[in-house]
């Protein structure tokens, strides 16, 4: 019986944003639904919903249902495109605070159970259930998983997919091949039957740039990968990510779960659904400006920080992208104080060409406790870059 040496879980929600948009409105289940843009929905009925027909516009999906993926629709396509594929799939606007206030219900009830636990994201988690699974069993393996996935279910009425493997390489891999609510757990013995088959592409570390050069050399399966002489893959990737490649498509990570660690900025940014002006939409640019530093300072709260460095970046309608910074005296959390610093950002900008993106990031981050001189945050200023 393979045995885990280690029983490291990576736990990856299914369909996360749109799973929770579907509890809101269940009539739509069973149905395609992409999630993007910023249209409002139209009504509680069926037939009011928008659909990808009818938009117009450079949105692009945030996720989809299992049904829409069907299409040929997933993350990341931009609306116009999607349209093509599924003319028919309902269009709903993100709720990016629905979708944290699941997430950290998700998270506790996890916690409950196996609090080695290290955050990843706002959908998936990885935990070290060694401990948990002290003979390495199987079977001892599959049951944890079992239970994590109903209190996720009970906590969040949302379904989540579980790789158990020896390793955080191999666990990742795994929790997305029997989506959704799948539960797969591997072994060192499984890897030439279970890992190998599949897309050189698929291990996490391997981006779409370096599996195109791969697969220009003919390597397109792990298992090719695993095959490749060590020496010949650092003579074209590089000694780092040559030796990486090999130990990766070998199984082979040592890496723990890391239960703490401290973040080194926190952002807010907006893409707008048409180019905004700096003078002629001066006002509609101003309520996105306040709203992202409201936004951010209320992720500082939460999250009990407090940041130095106040960054402002701007994208223009030909994509050229700046950035600037401004490192304030003493560390702040106010959504007054961002404003005033990012708008201090931007006068060191040459604003002559509408804006598509807009974002705030504080940085040089502390623990908000370790500074109790700060008051109850502010409301940020309405005006734009005064």
């Amino acid at each position: 019986m393979p045995h885990l040496p280690r029983s490291i879980a990576h736990l990856d929600m299914d369909a996360f944003y749109a799973s929770v948009e579907l509890l809101r409105y269940p009539q739509l289940r069973g149905l395609p639904v992409v999630v993007g843009g910023r249209r409002a929905v139209a009504g509680e009925h069926l037939h009011d919903f928008p659909r990808l027909r009818n938009y117009a516009g450079r949105g692009v999906i945030t996720t989809s249902t299992y049904e829409a993926r069907a299409l040929g629709v997933h993350s990341g396509m931009g609306l116009m495109k999607a349209a093509q594929l599924a003319p028919d799939a309902v269009l709903l606007p993100a709720d990016f605070e629905a979708y944290r206030h699941h997430s950290r219900l998700f998270k506790a009830a996890v916690c409950a159970i196996a609090p080695e636990m290290e955050d990843r994201g706002i959908d998936e988690i990885y935990l070290d259930l060694t401990t948990l699974n002290p003979d390495g069993s199987r079977d001892g393996a599959r049951a944890i998983a079992l239970r994590l996935q109903q209190a996720v279910r009970e906590a969040t009425g949302l379904s989540c997919s579980l790789g158990v493997a020896p390793n955080k390489l191999l666990a990742k891999l795994c929790s997305d091949l029997e989506k959704p609510a799948g539960i797969t757990v591997v072994a060192a013995e499984d890897i030439p039957a279970r890992i190998w088959p599949l897309p050189a592409r698929r291990i996490n570390g391997i981006g779409p740039k370096a599996a195109a050069r791969l697969e220009a050399l003919g390597i397109v399966s792990i298992a090719d990968l695993a095959a490749a002489d060590p020496a010949w893959l650092q003579d074209h990737f590089g000694e780092r990510y040559g030796v990486w490649l090999h130990r990766a498509a070998h199984g082979d990570d040592t890496r723990p779960v890391v239960t703490r660690s401290e973040p080194k900025s926190l952002s807010r940014e907006t893409t707008f659904e048409r180019d905004l002006h700096p003078r002629a939409d001066k006002a509609e640019l101003s309520g996105h400006f306040t709203r992202l530093c409201e936004q951010l300072a209320a992720d500082l709260a939460r999250k009990g920080y407090v940041g130095k460095t106040i960054g402002l970046k701007l994208r223009f309608d030909n994509f050229h992208t700046v950035t600037r910074d401004q490192t304030l005296p003493a560390p702040t959390g106010e959504a007054a104080a961002i404003r005033r610093a990012a708008g201090e950002c931007a006068r060191r900008v040459q604003l002559d060409r509408r804006i598509r993106l807009l974002g705030v990031r504080v940085a040089s981050l502390s623990r908000r406790d370790a500074n109790p001189e700060h008051a109850t945050p502010q409301p940020a200023q309405a005006e734009l870059f005064a």
